[in-house]
């Protein structure tokens, strides 16, 4: 299955519990009642091997989506280190300041 590039396979695979596949999920398990209901029948209680299909299809389709994702981000940060480390005159350290520096001198009122 060429879902995703060969660089995608180095990085970890996402869990089977994450928010895409919860949402895609849900959607096509409505999508399934809401079908049921335009068919005059009982939205919870007819197909539901359907909905099982339309939840399982959409978890599928959910994790797929986390894992290109992933991919995305991670080449996007790949891709912005390595022009950190090519221009470093960009990206100038800063002067750390210390805690005190920072807040202004505290006078106890009594």
């Amino acid at each position: 299955m060429v879902l995703h590039p060969e660089e995608a396979k180095v990085l970890p695979p996402p869990g089977i519990l994450n928010r895409n596949s919860f949402w895609i999920g849900t959607v096509s398990w409505f999508t399934a009642l809401l079908h049921n209901a335009l068919n005059r029948r009982p939205p919870l209680k007819a197909g539901v091997h359907r909905q099982v299909l339309f939840v399982s299809i959409g978890w599928f389709l959910g994790y797929h989506l986390t894992k290109w994702e992933n991919y995305t981000h991670a080449k996007l940060d790949r891709d912005m280190s390595e022009y950190m480390r090519l221009h470093p005159e960009l990206f100038k350290q800063k002067e750390k300041k210390t805690f005190a520096e920072v807040l202004e001198k505290f006078y106890p009122i009594r």
